[in-house]
């Protein structure tokens, strides 16, 4: 069986990465990005990836959209940050992976807590007094926590409750005051997305300080030690669905659901300015490195784009729209436990508009059994139906503004699903209708049989139900209907459809998704 290593060690010898810079000191102008996506186009490139994004405003008026229509015309897969919702792009979704930065908090009375921390050195704070004060253990104040006494040797506990400030806040009163270490007990899911750490402390979590502070308030001279730079593998569950990354629907096209994918995106190793300050110890001392952890959707779209180009180069022929249904086919929406992925503010279910079709597998990506072409002729018939001026739609297909749009077609041959109900709660019964067509690139001679998972309150067909391929490259079609209605919850419900290979080589799953009517930029 091929893999994603046997691919990527012979692509070592071809892969001819670029770099295009279009944002400099004097500022970012739209004709600069134009210029560039538009040279990285003429230089025969296969993959564009754009960390780079403008929201609110519609697709005609979007650069980015405008220029990667463009580049997909020309047979060029353009991935990038979520918040860019064109139908054309390969919109990534960022995650958190199973890496655990940690600091291991040891008590005098022996208990050891693994909790967060990225202080960026090798501290030594070893059986250090440890302070619970209630007066200050908010530490939103530097003043108040310098009176603490030999506040410069001792570990302070700061505790977060609900209306307080954030835990980098807390870090930078406790920096400001000179203390020397800390323990934040806290909930707050942006600590783990964040590189920002000035002091020697450590993160634990509501449950594990209820235990510090037992042994703290028991203690005549309560006593701790913290380790640090400690990095873990295989952290559950993972991967989690960023807070920080930006949910659909597509305010810019309501019938192709966004985002598309999920990839890693939080404290992703990357090379950094040597000369550019990277991380702060206490208040002014400030550290540089060659590389840093980063995080965003931007990092995300890398692992996409260069996922991307893997699949590109085991299958050459493949258009940029196949490429993304085999790795949208083939993502996986389970989590490490094995359970639904979750969100990380809420710890609830993402649904696809928060992750797309799950988190990208790349092996499976490589031979996905099944895929869902679409042609830039595609694209340009979904134009057509969008009722745009004659000017705005040639601002967007460009060199195919003289198409004929004799055939407007708003449903797209897509590897997902999207319905509205209406949010005035008349729980009336709506009834949407979608064509798919789908390329057998596995077997030769192949049969799929469909498996339906539909949303809550909604029922879904599909005809045919079973598809029988008689050779490589075939092309079949079935119709796939909605019917739905809202609930009084307004919440966005999902399910799949799926088709099973009978001897089970390949599954290709579509996520179905049934949201709220949005309004439309």
């Amino acid at each position: 069986m091929l893999t994603s290593l046997d691919v990527l060690l012979e692509q070592q010898k071809v892969l001819h990465p670029k770099l295009y810079k279009f944002s400099v000191d004097e500022g970012e102008f739209a004709s600069d990005l134009i210029a560039a996506m538009d040279q990285a186009v003429a230089d025969g490139l296969d993959m564009i990836c754009i960390s780079y994004g403008w929201r609110f405003i519609p697709i005609y008026e979007d650069t980015i959209a405008i220029v990667a229509f463009g580049a997909m015309a020309k047979g060029v897969l353009v991935s990038a940050s979520v918040g860019n919702h064109c139908p054309g792009i390969f919109t990534v979704a960022s995650g958190h992976t199973d890496c655990w930065f940690s600091g291991t908090l040891t008590l005098g009375n022996g208990l050891k807590i693994k909790g967060w921390s990225l202080f960026p050195a090798r501290a030594i704070i070893d059986n250090w007094s440890v302070i619970y004060n209630k007066t200050v253990s908010a530490c939103d104040s530097a003043e108040l926590l310098a009176q603490e006494p030999d506040a410069g040797r001792s570990i302070i506990i700061c505790q977060r409750s609900a209306d307080a400030d954030e835990v980098s806040t807390q870090m930078n009163s406790v920096a400001e005051a000179r203390l020397g270490a800390a323990i934040f007990i806290s909930n707050d899911p942006a600590i783990l997305r964040s590189i920002d750490f000035p002091n020697p402390g450590v993160v634990i979590t509501p449950k594990e300080g209820k235990q510090v502070l037992s042994y703290v308030t028991k203690t005549i001279e309560p006593k701790a030690s913290i380790s640090f730079l400690g990095t873990h593998l295989d952290s559950k569950p993972a991967p989690v669905v960023s807070g920080s990354s930006a949910r659909g629907p597509s305010r810019s096209y309501l019938r192709v659901a966004k985002p598309d994918i999920l990839a890693p995106g939080v404290l992703i190793l990357a090379t950094w300015a040597s000369n550019a300050m990277a991380a702060k110890i206490g208040a002014n001392i400030e550290l540089a490195t060659d590389y840093l952890l980063e995080s965003g959707t931007s990092m995300a779209a890398r692992h996409i784009a260069g996922i991307a180009a893997m699949v590109k180069g085991a299958h050459p022929d493949w258009s940029p729209s196949a490429i993304r249904s085999a790795m949208m086919t083939t993502a996986n929406p389970l989590d490490n436990t094995q359970k639904p992925i979750r969100n990380s503010e809420d710890n609830k279910p993402a649904t696809p508009l928060d992750m797309g079709a799950g988190h990208v597998d790349p092996n499976r990506a490589l031979d996905p059994g099944l895929i869902y072409d679409t042609t830039p002729e595609d694209y340009v018939n979904l134009l057509c139906s969008l009722n745009f001026t004659e000017e705005q739609f040639k601002t967007i297909a460009r060199s195919s503004a003289n198409h004929n749009c004799s055939n407007p077609s708003s449903d797209i041959n897509y590897p997902s699903f999207i319905a509205f109900f209406s949010p005035e709660g008349n729980f009336t019964w709506l009834e949407q209708k979608f064509r798919r067509t789908v390329t057998n690139v596995g077997s030769a001679a192949s049969t799929y049989r469909v498996k339906v998972k539909a949303p809550r309150n909604s029922t879904v067909s599909v005809s045919p139900q079973t598809l029988v391929f008689k050779k490589k490259n075939q092309r079949l079609s079935s119709s796939l209907t909605i019917r739905c209605r809202d609930d009084a919850e307004q919440k966005v419900q999902s399910g799949s459809i799926t088709w099973v290979e009978d001897n089970g080589n390949h599954t290709v799953r579509s996520r179905i998704v049934i949201s709220p009517e949005i309004e439309t930029w």
